[in-house]
């Protein structure tokens, strides 16, 4: 069993008046204590940010305190250890200083210097402990910055949530378009909690046959139905101790719906076909692509647990809202794709640039990866045209020298107002800044044609 982090000294010695007697001074100043009569096994119950001391003589039979320090050092090079010793054993405690311990206190010695000993060590211990907690709180936001890259303000802003909400033991529930990247910021939330050692499981409830989502999720005992044979452990038992992330949930029926919020009201789960109530400690981390509000208006979804999981909600920023996120996005896939296949990066020219910021990118981060990968094997791209995005061009890995540069981005700019809700030609030429007749003679010149865009004041005066 391990020792809870309420201890705050560890007092180790075999001599049980001695033990007894220490741990009363160290009681009566306000500490709380944990007296072992030997050292064996010590280290397997501490854990490495426990945030307390260690008292240990140093003669004792089976570990002495020598060993028990090398043991715990060996685990946690900065966890305070101070040894108690009688006369004779000053040169081994002195040796014992020169190789980490952080004090020793030769018998007789007086209540006070165990005291001030200790509460020095306590002290040094939130020191060391708070550096490593910064340290981490570094590490984590560098991580956050590679995994969720762009530095537009809805970013900045959401990696922010995460790093507030990563900590606590919230349920979340993510908003985000199809490929917005939810389940990246799930297992970020689970990477950067306190259960990053326990299991992450993630399942597409939209991907569930209905006649098999209850036991996937809550799994069955034999005999439930017919077919199951054995028992079977569902996703919520199996992630115990971590983080179960429910991808659209949306799509789940209001039968497992009812299942599902009573598991986060009570932290309890039962297999099909079983009486038996398995505690569970488990963050759910729910995602939808739908407004659930509005779902739970129209009878789709259960309005309580719209309600409840709706307490930490994070809305993922599509991409044709994050400006340019877009390209530095692109950059980073297509490099990291050079990088897989062995071949030369290659860097985004300005026409190229303009493309990707002109496209509306419906399919998010998911279709702009894609694009990368094929960017970086060498393969023409055509970006799909949308309602929104009627004129989105192709995306060529091998741009030429720098005239043809310049005559492609200005081609993409001017294709960029034609898919604009312009009424006349007047009106465009305004837009882009040019005489009208040199409108005219780029738009030849580039094989657009000002009445693709359904306008009918085209030649208008």
């Amino acid at each position: 069993m391990s020792i809870d982090n309420q201890i705050q000294v560890v007092l180790i010695d075999d001599d049980p008046h001695l033990r007894q007697a220490l741990c009363q001074t160290l009681d009566l100043a306000g500490l709380k204590v944990l007296t072992l009569g030997e050292a064996q096994g010590l280290t397997s119950r501490l854990s490495r940010d426990w945030p307390g001391v260690v008292v240990s003589d140093i003669r004792m039979p089976g570990m002495d305190g020598l060993e028990l320090l090398r043991e715990l050092h060996a685990q946690d090079p900065e966890l305070p250890v101070l040894l108690i010793t009688g006369h004779g054993d000053v040169p081994l405690a002195v040796q014992a200083m020169r190789t980490g311990a952080y004090d020793f206190l030769e018998k007789p010695f007086a209540s006070d210097a165990l005291l001030d000993s200790v509460r020095r060590a306590l002290a040094l211990r939130r020191l060391v402990l708070d550096n490593r907690s910064l340290r981490l709180a570094l590490s984590d936001r560098q991580q956050l910055s590679t995994r969720l890259v762009g530095h537009s303000p809805q970013m900045l802003r959401l990696r922010e949530q995460i790093g507030a909400l990563a900590a606590t033991k919230a349920d979340v529930l993510i908003l985000g378009e199809t490929g917005a990247g939810k389940e990246v910021v799930a297992r970020a939330l689970h990477d950067l909690s306190n259960r990053r050692t326990g299991p992450f499981v993630a399942i597409n409830a939209g991907a569930l046959a209905e006649s098999v989502v209850e036991s996937e999720l809550f799994g069955h005992e034999p005999g439930a139905f017919t077919g199951a044979q054995k028992r079977r452990i569902g996703k919520f038992e199996f992630a115990n101790g971590g983080t179960l992330f429910l991808d659209e949930i949306e799509s789940m029926s209001l039968d497992v719906q009812v299942k599902l919020l009573r598991l986060l009201q009570e932290r309890v789960v039962e297999r099909l076909g079983g009486n038996q109530l398995i505690p569970l400690d488990i963050r759910i981390i729910a995602a939808t692509k739908e407004d659930l509000r509005q779902s739970a208006d129209q009878g789709r979804f259960r309005a309580d647990l719209y309600y409840r999981l709706n307490v930490a909600p994070l809305r993922i920023p599509p991409l044709r809202e994050r400006g340019e996120d877009a390209l530095m996005l692109f950059q980073h896939f297509a490099d990291e794709a050079s990088t897989r296949h062995g071949l030369p990066m290659k860097e985004l020219q300005p026409g190229q640039r303009a493309l990707l910021l002109r496209h509306s990118w419906p399919g998010n981060v998911r279709e702009l990866q894609n694009a990368a990968e094929r960017f970086a094997l060498g393969l023409e791209l055509a970006l799909d045209s949308t309602p929104d995005n009627p004129s989105a061009g192709v995306l060529t890995s091998t741009p030429g020298g720098l005239s043809e540069q310049v005559e492609q981005f200005e081609k993409s700019l001017i294709a960029a107002e034609l898919a604009r809700s312009h009424n006349s030609m007047r009106s465009l030429a305004e837009a882009l800044g040019v005489p009208r007749k040199t409108l005219h003679d780029k738009l030849r010149k580039h094989g657009l044609n000002f009445a693709d865009s359904g306008n009918s004041h085209a030649d208008d005066e």
